[in-house]
């Protein structure tokens, strides 16, 4: 299965700039807007899996008027982006067909994760994540490295997930407390304590890819497969 494909509407540059990276990061495929207009024309060539639509859009037409036309012409999963948490307009959002709803100021990472929710409830995420050497299978919680399965606890593999589903990008303690464990108010040796026990696991099997960036945390860099002349 392909990496999924994510639709981002939103007027605010900064937060457009910055939903857009955090989704590449995460490894999804992105292509996004800052207007309605021209967006059925897009979504049409790109076919997203899933879109991300600001309520308040500049021009006529409006998140909600917007995801009724992308629906017209396919099943597709929507999350709206919005300053507004008042009741009814929860209800106008899910009666337009979200599929969740996002209220602005939001933390990304949340958000990626409310995406990756979203697709996996609808089988549009791979089960299989392969990073060189290493291969997770979300369907059997197993992780394994060259060919190893890794004898790892339900922590270990959770931590060594999110790491891997944010490849490349440092991580600090208190995310990984966050997306790890669920809460920030904890002792951040327990994270230490993890990334250790699972770094040992790892270099049974092969070289390091789970660094230390003083500092600031953790970053999961798989081997680069070797090159023969």
């Amino acid at each position: 299965m392909t990496a999924a494909r994510v639709l981002v509407v939103e007027d605010d540059a900064l937060i457009r700039e910055s939903v857009v990276a955090a989704l590449i990061g995460a490894g999804f495929v992105v292509e996004s807007a800052g207007a309605a207009e021209g967006v059925p024309a897009l979504a049409a060539d790109f076919r997203p899996d899933l879109a991300l639509l600001d309520v308040m859009l500049p021009g006529a037409a409006d998140g909600f008027a917007l995801a009724r036309a992308l629906r017209r012409e396919r099943d597709l999963p929507v999350i709206f982006l919005t300053a507004r948490d008042a009741g009814a307009d929860r209800l106008a959002g899910f009666e337009a067909g979200a599929d969740d709803y996002v209220v602005k100021p939001f933390i990304v990472e949340e958000l990626v994760a409310r995406v990756r929710a979203v697709l996996r409830r609808l089988g549009r995420l791979p089960s299989v994540l392969d990073l060189g050497d290493l291969r997770l299978d979300e369907q059997s919680s197993q992780a394994a490295r060259g060919g190893a399965v890794l004898d790892l606890t339900a922590t270990e593999y959770r931590l060594l997930l999110f790491l891997a589903r944010e490849r490349g990008r440092i991580l600090s303690k208190t995310q990984l407390l966050t997306q790890v464990w669920g809460y920030e108010d904890y002792d951040p040796n327990l994270v230490e304590v993890h990334v250790s026990a699972l770094r040992r696991k790892l270099e049974e099997h092969g070289p390091r890819i789970l660094h230390t960036v003083r500092g600031f945390g953790y970053v999961l860099r798989p081997a680069e497969p070797a090159v023969v002349a």
